[in-house]
Protein backbone atom coordinates (compact mmCIF):
# COMPACT_ATOMS: atom_id res chain seq x y z
CA UNK A 1 0.00 0.00 0.00
CA UNK A 2 0.84 3.43 -0.86
CA UNK A 3 -0.08 6.72 0.01
CA UNK A 4 0.77 10.11 -0.79
CA UNK A 5 -0.54 12.51 2.16
CA UNK A 6 -1.02 16.19 1.92
CA UNK A 7 -1.65 18.19 4.90
CA UNK A 8 -4.06 20.54 3.65
CA UNK A 9 -6.33 23.40 5.24
CA UNK A 10 -9.51 22.01 3.01
CA UNK A 11 -10.21 19.27 0.07
CA UNK A 12 -13.38 18.05 -1.34
CA UNK A 13 -14.02 15.77 -4.04
CA UNK A 14 -16.78 16.35 -6.72
CA UNK A 15 -18.29 13.03 -8.59
CA UNK A 16 -20.19 14.82 -12.03
CA UNK A 17 -20.92 17.61 -10.48
CA UNK A 18 -21.37 16.57 -7.21
CA UNK A 19 -19.31 17.08 -3.93
CA UNK A 20 -19.09 13.65 -2.15
CA UNK A 21 -16.31 14.19 0.20
CA UNK A 22 -15.05 17.17 1.99
CA UNK A 23 -12.91 18.22 4.90
CA UNK A 24 -11.29 21.35 6.57
CA UNK A 25 -7.72 20.96 8.52
CA UNK A 26 -6.44 17.34 8.03
CA UNK A 27 -4.82 14.83 5.53
CA UNK A 28 -5.77 14.47 1.95
CA UNK A 29 -4.61 10.80 1.25
CA UNK A 30 -3.95 9.56 -1.80
CA UNK A 31 -3.86 5.72 -2.05
CA UNK A 32 -3.07 2.59 -3.92
CA UNK A 33 -3.16 -0.96 -3.57
CA UNK A 34 -0.49 -3.40 -4.93
CA UNK A 35 -0.93 -7.01 -5.54
CA UNK A 36 -0.09 -8.87 -2.17
CA UNK A 37 -1.44 -6.27 0.15
CA UNK A 38 -2.96 -6.40 3.52
CA UNK A 39 -5.15 -6.24 6.08
CA UNK A 40 -2.35 -5.53 8.42
CA UNK A 41 -0.73 -2.71 6.17
CA UNK A 42 -4.36 -0.92 6.30
CA UNK A 43 -3.31 -1.02 10.21
CA UNK A 44 0.29 -0.19 10.36
CA UNK A 45 -0.79 2.79 7.60
CA UNK A 46 -4.15 4.06 9.74
CA UNK A 47 -1.80 4.54 12.68
CA UNK A 48 1.04 6.06 10.80
CA UNK A 49 -1.93 8.70 9.20
CA UNK A 50 -2.89 9.71 12.42
CA UNK A 51 0.03 9.20 14.51
CA UNK A 52 2.47 11.36 12.54
CA UNK A 53 3.36 14.55 13.88
CA UNK A 54 3.30 17.30 10.73
CA UNK A 55 1.14 20.08 12.11
CA UNK A 56 2.50 22.45 13.70
CA UNK A 57 2.54 23.59 17.32
CA UNK A 58 2.91 27.18 19.13
CA UNK A 59 5.90 27.40 17.88
CA UNK A 60 5.56 26.55 14.26
CA UNK A 61 7.40 22.98 14.65
CA UNK A 62 5.67 20.26 12.76
CA UNK A 63 4.96 18.44 16.43
CA UNK A 64 1.20 18.04 16.46
CA UNK A 65 -0.33 14.74 15.01
CA UNK A 66 -3.91 14.83 13.44
CA UNK A 67 -4.99 13.12 16.14
CA UNK A 68 -3.91 16.13 18.42
CA UNK A 69 -4.74 18.84 16.55
CA UNK A 70 -8.71 17.40 15.56
CA UNK A 71 -8.23 17.24 12.11
CA UNK A 72 -10.12 15.17 9.62
CA UNK A 73 -8.84 12.83 6.47
CA UNK A 74 -10.10 12.64 3.09
CA UNK A 75 -9.32 9.48 1.48
CA UNK A 76 -9.51 8.62 -2.30
CA UNK A 77 -8.04 5.66 -4.29
CA UNK A 78 -5.86 6.26 -6.63
CA UNK A 79 -4.01 2.97 -8.63
CA UNK A 80 -1.36 5.06 -10.55
CA UNK A 81 0.34 4.88 -7.54
CA UNK A 82 1.54 2.20 -8.65
CA UNK A 83 2.81 3.18 -12.11
CA UNK A 84 6.05 2.08 -13.85
CA UNK A 85 7.80 3.78 -15.91
CA UNK A 86 10.71 2.08 -16.81
CA UNK A 87 9.92 0.92 -20.83
CA UNK A 88 8.14 3.39 -22.81
CA UNK A 89 6.24 6.30 -22.62
CA UNK A 90 3.43 4.93 -21.25
CA UNK A 91 3.03 3.76 -17.54
CA UNK A 92 2.27 -0.09 -16.94
CA UNK A 93 0.22 -0.73 -13.57
CA UNK A 94 1.31 -4.68 -13.44
CA UNK A 95 1.98 -4.20 -9.83
CA UNK A 96 -1.20 -2.78 -9.05
CA UNK A 97 -3.81 -4.73 -6.96
CA UNK A 98 -7.12 -5.65 -9.47
CA UNK A 99 -10.04 -3.23 -9.04
CA UNK A 100 -11.80 -6.51 -7.11
CA UNK A 101 -9.07 -6.46 -4.39
CA UNK A 102 -8.47 -2.63 -4.52
CA UNK A 103 -11.91 -1.97 -3.61
CA UNK A 104 -12.37 -4.60 -1.02
CA UNK A 105 -8.85 -3.57 0.57
CA UNK A 106 -9.98 0.30 0.22
CA UNK A 107 -13.33 -0.17 1.79
CA UNK A 108 -11.59 -1.99 4.65
CA UNK A 109 -9.41 0.67 4.72
CA UNK A 110 -11.78 3.70 5.52
CA UNK A 111 -13.60 1.10 7.75
CA UNK A 112 -10.07 0.76 10.08
CA UNK A 113 -9.81 4.39 9.86
CA UNK A 114 -13.18 5.41 10.97
CA UNK A 115 -12.87 3.22 13.73
CA UNK A 116 -9.85 5.38 14.73
CA UNK A 117 -11.53 8.53 14.10
CA UNK A 118 -15.27 8.04 14.33
CA UNK A 119 -17.05 10.99 11.85
CA UNK A 120 -13.94 12.39 10.39
CA UNK A 121 -13.26 10.83 7.64
CA UNK A 122 -14.55 11.24 4.03
CA UNK A 123 -13.83 9.18 0.86
CA UNK A 124 -14.03 9.72 -3.04
CA UNK A 125 -15.66 7.21 -4.94
CA UNK A 126 -13.59 4.05 -5.76
CA UNK A 127 -13.42 4.12 -9.43
CA UNK A 128 -14.97 6.86 -10.60
CA UNK A 129 -13.64 10.07 -12.48
CA UNK A 130 -12.90 12.81 -9.39
CA UNK A 131 -12.18 16.01 -9.33
CA UNK A 132 -10.03 16.77 -6.56
CA UNK A 133 -9.57 20.22 -4.96
CA UNK A 134 -7.50 21.26 -2.05
CA UNK A 135 -5.29 23.76 0.08
CA UNK A 136 -2.38 22.31 0.46
CA UNK A 137 -0.19 24.43 3.45
CA UNK A 138 3.43 23.89 4.32
CA UNK A 139 3.15 22.75 1.67
CA UNK A 140 3.82 19.56 3.28
CA UNK A 141 3.10 16.32 0.93
CA UNK A 142 4.94 12.97 1.95
CA UNK A 143 4.83 9.83 0.45
CA UNK A 144 4.33 6.49 2.36
CA UNK A 145 4.63 3.01 1.99
CA UNK A 146 3.84 -0.35 3.57
CA UNK A 147 7.01 -2.00 1.81
CA UNK A 148 9.19 0.82 3.66
CA UNK A 149 8.55 0.66 7.30
CA UNK A 150 11.41 0.71 8.68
Amino acid sequence: MKTITQRVRSASVTVEGEVIGQIGHGLLVLAGWAIGDTVSDHEWMASKLIHMRIFPDENGQMNRSLLEVGGEILVVSQFTLFASTKKGNRPGFALAASPADALRLYEHFCLTLNQLLPTRIQTGRFGADMLIQSENYGPVTIPIDTQNKI
